[in-house]
């Protein structure tokens, strides 16, 4: 095991890692998802599947809160996977949250220009040919082309130039969920819930509807865990970073849950299927309707272009720490280890996925959805091999210096085992409701079998430096010299916050 000074810059305030979180989850999906969430579980079974899928992952999160106070080094993931499980375990966690994060930007790439062609419907212009049934136009690849560039070069000139991206951008997307929600409670009607509550005409098939909107609603969620990936940027002590990784999952759960809501007070079933038939769009139709102003529906379209952006830059900054700590542990090529001499940025990593996001327009929307779909079982996968490696390292290493301490660490940490690997289940089970279908399974096969070539090549490259964790030197005299935040009020709101919904468990 070999030891280090970082080498990162500490830039992010607390603000910004919550953002970024927050952000990351927040992406386009609130927009354009609502109407076949409603149509998939019904608006409270909808809600209550988020609600599912969101419990899921604060189990997940408290172990990801205790392993990164615990463990404050870049990739996350990849060092507390290592230090339970050894070399193998880090490699397929890593390589598996790697997919997750890369296929998320890459589908951001193509939901940007798309949503361009709702503001501006003349945008599509040079038709050049169709894939999977989706039409490819010379201005929608030259839209998803630049912007690409433009993240990218974004990411490369500085983690902080990336935080004060997120929160501009976070700020916008919250102003529009909170008007929607607040016209919804003024204007809706709990009436127009009738006959859209639920989905089946059975309790049982009820339940398997939530269970349906519970194992895709994951999908949703990730990007709590682009926190610990960036670790050794954040300039607050380890525990705050803990509470604030929580604040970040209860904050996006309540988000969803309130936006599907505020959908289904608005709108009536039959309106929500007109809607979908029409542009998909029922967030924006049901602001739209709320206001009776056709121009509000577009504030919620610029709110969703927003939470494009967040979600691609967050992943963006997520894979490149992911690749980063994988490539100093010689398990990937170790020019992906390389840091920019100015900015101190993963700059092969980021220029890698940032090309991956450039060419991926050119796929079509149709394979980069099944990309998604296969990127969320991975990060399923790697969420439950956290999960498993917080109870080892509970057993294995119960002295570990834990500045965040999760209570009643055996019931928290089997329920997010138990969870976290039900989703994984679901994903595997046909007929579960929410099982990867051939073209998704193939995607998967494909990058396992890339990360096998990765290992066996880069284990006789490297030979007995393969694997190799490297841990900051006085990791933990360094945090406790950082300097504290002078925000006693805002660590008072978060305290209260997580301490409720622990309470309620």
């Amino acid at each position: 095991m070999n030891k280090k000074e970082s080498e990162f810059n500490k830039v992010f305030s607390a603000w910004d890692i919550l953002v970024i979180a927050f952000g990351a989850m927040i992406g386009w999906g609130w927009v354009v998802s609502t109407g076949s969430w409603i149509e998939k579980g019904g608006v409270l079974g909808a809600a209550l599947g988020f609600a599912l899928g969101g419990v899921m992952i604060f189990f997940v999160g408290l172990t990801y809160a205790e392993l990164t106070a615990a463990m404050p080094q870049c990739g996350g993931e990849h060092v507390f996977s290592h230090r339970a499980m050894g070399a193998t375990g880090s490699f397929i966690c890593t390589w598996a949250i790697v997919l997750g994060y890369v296929s998320v930007a890459c589908f951001e790439a193509c939901a940007f220009p798309t949503i361009i062609t709702y503001l501006w419907p003349g945008f599509l212009k040079g038709y050049l040919y169709t894939v999977a049934g989706f039409d490819i136009y010379a201005s929608w690849l030259a839209v998803a082309i630049i912007v690409a560039f433009i993240i990218m070069m974004i990411n490369i000139m500085g983690a902080k130039t990336a935080a004060i991206l997120q929160t501009v951008l976070t700020c916008i997307i919250g102003g529009a969920g909170i008007l929607l929600i607040v016209a919804s409670v003024i204007n809706g009607t709990v009436d127009n819930l009738n006959g859209q509550m639920f989905v089946g005409n059975t309790a049982g098939l009820n339940i398997k509807a939530i269970l349906g909107v519970a194992a895709m609603s994951p999908f949703y969620f990730i990007g709590f865990d682009v926190i610990p990936q960036a670790a050794e940027e954040i300039n607050v002590p380890p525990k705050k970073i803990g509470k604030m990784l929580i604040l970040s999952v209860i904050l996006a759960v309540v988000f969803y849950a309130l936006v599907i809501i505020a959908v289904g007070l608005v709108l009536d079933s039959g309106a929500i299927i007109k809607s979908q038939e029409a542009t998909g769009l029922v967030t924006a139709d049901a602001m739209g309707t709320a206001f009776g102003m056709k121009i509000m529906a577009k504030v919620v379209i610029v709110g969703g272009m927003c939470g494009i952006i967040t979600s691609w830059n967050s992943f963006l900054i997520g894979g490149s720490r992911a690749m980063y700590s994988m490539a100093e542990s010689y398990m990937i090529p170790k020019t992906f280890a390389k840091l920019h001499s100015k900015h101190k940025t993963p700059i092969n990593a980021l220029i890698l996925i940032g090309v991956l996001t450039m060419l991926a327009p050119f796929a079509g929307r149709q394979l980069l959805v099944w990309i998604s779909d296969a990127g969320n079982f991975a990060c399923c996968l790697a969420y439950c091999m956290v999960a498993v490696s917080f109870m080892i390292l509970r057993k294995k290493e119960p002295d570990m210096p834990r500045p965040y301490k999760v209570p009643a660490y055996k019931f928290f940490g089997t329920m997010a085992v138990i969870m976290s690997g039900f989703m994984v289940c679901m994903y595997c089970i046909p007929g579960s409701g929410g099982s990867l279908i051939l073209p998704e399974w193939g995607m998967v096969g494909a990058w396992s079998l890339l990360g096998v070539v990765f290992y066996v090549v880069c284990k006789r490259k490297y030979k007995e430096s393969f694997g190799d964790l490297v841990e900051l030197i006085s990791d933990e005299d360094a945090a406790t010299l950082m300097p504290e935040a002078d925000d006693e009020e805002l660590d008072k709101v978060i305290d209260a916050a997580i301490d409720r919904v622990l309470a309620s468990i």
